[in-house]
């Protein structure tokens, strides 16, 4: 069996470029040419290539690809079981900066939670600028009509019940009475 190296690539799914890149750093041994000088794969190129994939797709980096292909028999072992310790390291690093994130959520949303403004003291305020309740109504009315999730958004930083958002939400939306 003889292989171009388009055709050895697209054996193992790899672009023609991977394969010429492995060939370039000696991963790959070079192979024979034919006589108008185009490269010619045989069945232990591919099995090679093969293997190769497999250890890529494990993770492992090409220097230590390499090293188990070119080392005693018993290296591929000492490679995995180092790439393995490595994994766990990353992994528990990964779930430290899990827990961070989590905890950063939690105090996020905590203190999106404080009553730093309710409804009391927002219509306290708006009352004092000379707000009347009919213009509170319109206030609402423009609120949802132009920018709904807004809208809710801002009666939940007031703190308002869901049940009481809802009902003010259904008036706001509700058309004017004639």
């Amino acid at each position: 069996m003889t292989l171009s190296v388009t055709q050895l690539a697209r054996s193992c799914n790899l672009a023609r470029s991977t394969v010429l890149y492995y060939e370039k750093i000696g991963l790959l041994k070079p192979p024979r040419r034919t006589a108008a000088q185009y490269r010619v794969y045989g069945e232990k190129d591919a099995e090679r290539l093969r293997r190769i994939c497999t250890y890529r797709d494990a993770g492992l980096a090409l220097p230590d690809i390499r090293r188990i292909l070119e080392g005693p028999h018993n290296s591929a072992a000492d490679v995995l079981r180092r790439r393995l310790g490595e994994l766990s390291a990353e992994i528990e690093r990964m779930r430290d900066h899990q827990q961070a994130i989590a905890r950063l959520l939690l105090t996020t949303d905590r203190f999106r939670r404080l009553p730093m403004v309710t409804k009391e003291k927002f219509t306290a305020v708006l009352r004092a600028s000379g707000f009347s309740d009919e213009d509170m109504r319109r206030l609402h009315t423009e609120f949802e009509k132009n920018a709904p999730n807004e809208h809710q958004e801002f009666l939940e930083f007031l703190h308002i019940p869901a049940a009481e958002i809802e009902a003010i939400r259904a008036w706001s939306a509700a058309p004017p009475k004639a």
